[in-house]
């Protein structure tokens, strides 16, 4: 590893304790390397990729393709003739959002479901088409702008990357939402004929369960997604494996923060006192934002380990 920040390390009192300590510690799968090179690479690898440029890029673009995306499965819904199924979905989406955004949202997405408008299908699903693969070739051009990314794709190559993996994530997100809103109507259903039949009603703890069961398998849609983003993203991708501990470290860090921004937001920001209805459309950029800083996080962390492999390999 650099010498020089190595050198440095050693002349700061306790550091240097806890920099020797770390040498020591070898990291299973890297012949070995140490968590002290893990971490020196990893660093260097945030602070020289202009980190937070890149999220904002790739936070912009998904801002554009949310709205467009999400206006062609809200005019989906008036055509869905399952009985509780657009109270179910509507749910669904507005508990992703913080309190502020998700009430914001939720009179939008009830005024759509409520009026079918079969002339945007077309124009919106094209659109959405469009902005997704823009949001995931932004996702791709933030990979390849990391320190230890040395091979490119063209931007023909990247592009058509970019839209077979937006379909595939559409597709995982329908799948998921779809999951959602029938395990919901199925749990009514069967709790109500319980009811009607036995006088058997859902206790509290069953009902803990079942919520911790529907966010187990959020969790897991949240780690498959990241995971294909990580390992079709560049050339490099595909030597790693595509269960990553940089998927693993992304996922855990957006619940994380999914978690503790909402507490922020209903405690402690003003944004809606300041901006009014607006203030949700921040919210909702600021929370993309973050999440596209994480997605990065993650990614480096990959990289890192990729690097570590190569230097492994080539001394």
């Amino acid at each position: 590893m650099s010498k020089e920040i190595e050198e440095k390390l050693d002349r700061i009192p306790v550091l240097n304790i806890l920099v020797s300590i770390l040498r020591k510690i070898k990291l299973p799968g890297l012949e070995g390397l140490s968590i002290y090179d893990l971490m020196e690479m990893y660093i260097v690898g945030i602070i020289n990729g202009a980190l937070t440029s890149r999220a904002g890029s790739i936070a912009f673009s998904f801002f554009m393709a949310i709205f467009p995306s999400l206006l062609f499965l809200l005019n989906l819904l008036p055509y869905v003739p399952i009985d509780g199924f657009q109270g179910s979905f509507i749910r669904a989406i507005t508990s992703l959002l913080p309190d502020e955004s998700g009430n914001f949202m939720n009179e939008i997405i009830v005024d759509i479901v409520k009026n079918k408008r079969g002339g945007l299908l077309s124009s919106t699903f094209l659109l959405s088409i469009f902005l997704m693969a823009n949001g995931v070739s932004a996702i791709f051009a933030g990979f390849e702008t990391s320190y230890y990314i040395l091979k490119k794709r063209r931007f023909f190559q990247q592009y058509l990357y970019a839209l077979g993996v937006g379909l595939i994530l559409a597709l995982l997100l329908i799948s998921t939402v779809i999951v959602l809103g029938y395990t919901e109507i199925y749990i009514v259903r069967i709790s109500d004929f319980a009811v009607k039949t036995t006088g058997f009603k859902i206790s509290q703890t069953n009902e803990f369960w079942i919520t911790i069961a529907k966010f187990s398998f959020l969790i897991v849609m949240v780690y498959l997604g990241t995971a294909i983003l990580y390992y079709f993203g560049t050339h490099q991708g595909r030597r790693a494996k595509f269960f990553s501990p940089g998927a693993l470290l992304t996922t855990v860090l957006i619940v994380l923060t999914s978690y503790l921004f909402g507490i922020y937001i209903a405690n402690f920001s003003q944004y809606n006192e300041l901006y009014g209805s607006i203030g949700a459309l921040l919210i909702l950029m600021m929370y993309i934002w973050l999440n596209a800083n994480i997605l990065l996080l993650g990614f480096e962390l990959n990289a890192s380990l990729d690097m570590l492999r190569i230097k492994k390999e080539t001394s």
